[in-house]
């Protein structure tokens, strides 16, 4: 094991760097994880381009320090264990040792304040912190983001055991899959007659990148009935047809009319039951909450970075008794249901090709500017082993 580490450091919006660190020794309760793979998300590419206001308007609003080491969707190999009193186990409970492979948890919560003590998910923490976010490459021991070679957990992260017949090209979208907590969220008030997500309901989904892909796969799982996709790539939207919409809707070929009229062509006039934003544009709001139905459900997911603002009617909410759920990110508890969805769907669904393109750490600003295109799904930092 080299004792340097290469890691790309976004320095500044739009600069990226290639720097080495050295290779830490972690302390009690720490894990330094050797970076199978690391998918490349939005707020890795909005940092790139000086999106850099998180959580606006919540008590732990910031504007990320520069520098970062990008990434926060990361599966690798437990490399070495900081010896303290107590074994480490994953989140579940399981042991973990040097060489097992695990599914790093985004973020670190305080433990204390209002929101972790009264059962909030993690992102209302007033004192949180997300690897390839708000840890800046310039504190000790710098390896916070998943795009380095290495990574450094620091004690109280959640760690969660990787099955063995799960590939890193799939294990790699847990912390994706597990921000589709939103249709949960709406099943839940399917308990309330004509609320929330019921078998059948017709569900849009509104950019269908990886977030909106595992939105897809996972309304299929659930049981939704029409699903509809909505992207401005050709290559995106096959993709989800293959991996469960019903029917794909080209934003470059159509109007927002003519997009109205499917949906209310497909579901009698009706609306959607759910609509999910995975654009990441604000522009797509109006649109998405025209689509619903008289007491449906808005699921507002992509619009992490404050991306700016958008004029709405409020009214239309009013009248149509509209449900909007915003979603702050992942919950914790998701990890572990998603890594055995996985598990037990890879053979029903070509979950293999939702990874599209594979970099190493020394192209990754390639990569990041080739994410940002149309031809491509999720693109991954890679070990050498898997590219």
């Amino acid at each position: 094991m080299s004792d340097q580490v290469w890691a790309p450091v976004i320095v500044a919006p739009g600069k990226i760097e290639l720097q080495q660190f050295p290779l830490p020794d972690p302390e009690p309760g720490a894990v330094l994880i050797r970076r199978e793979m690391c998918g490349i998300c939005g707020t890795d590419k909005h940092t790139y381009q000086g999106f850099a206001i998180q959580y606006s308007g919540t008590d732990h609003e910031r504007s990320l320090p520069f520098p970062i080491i990008p990434g926060h969707e990361i599966v690798g190999t437990i490399a070495a264990i900081g010896q303290g009193p107590d074994r480490l186990t994953d989140f579940y409970g399981q042991p973990l040792e040097e060489g097992d492979r695990v599914v790093l948890g985004a973020n670190l919560t305080c433990g204390h304040c209002y929101y972790c003590r009264h059962g909030f998910e993690y992102y209302f923490c007033a004192n949180l912190e997300d690897y390839g976010n708000s840890l800046s490459a310039a504190t000790p021991p710098h390896l916070f983001g998943g795009f380095a070679d290495y990574v450094y957990a620091l004690p109280g992260s959640y760690l969660f055991k990787v099955p063995d017949d799960l590939p890193a090209e799939i294990a790699v979208l847990t912390e994706v899959m597990a921000v589709t907590t939103g249709l949960d969220k709406a099943k839940q008030f399917s308990t309330v007659a004509t609320e929330g997500f019921r078998f059948g309901d017709t569900v849009v989904v509104q950019g269908v990148g990886p977030l909106g892909l595992c939105h897809v796969i996972k309304a299929r799982m659930l049981g939704a009935g029409p699903i509809i996709a909505i992207d401005r790539s050709p290559f995106r939207l096959n993709l989800a047809l293959e991996m469960g919409a019903d029917q794909a809707i080209n934003v470059r070929t159509t109007t927002p009319k003519e997009r109205l009229e499917i949906v209310h062509d497909v579901t009698d006039g009706r609306g959607a039951d759910i609509v999910v934003e995975c654009a990441g544009v604000p522009d797509v709001v109006p649109e998405g909450l025209e689509m619903l139905r008289p007491g449906g459900y808005y699921i507002e997911s992509g619009n992490f970075s404050d991306m700016g603002s958008v004029s709405i009617k409020p009214h239309l909410i009013c009248a149509k008794n509209l449900r909007i759920i915003g979603i702050g990110g992942e919950a914790i508890t998701a990890y572990g249901p998603s890594l055995e969805a996985f598990r037990r769907y890879r053979l029903h669904y070509p979950l293999h090709k939702v990874v599209s393109h594979r970099y190493s750490v020394m192209d990754a600003e390639a990569a990041l500017r080739f994410s940002m295109t149309d031809d491509c799904m999720k693109v991954v930092i890679a070990s050498s082993e898997y590219l």
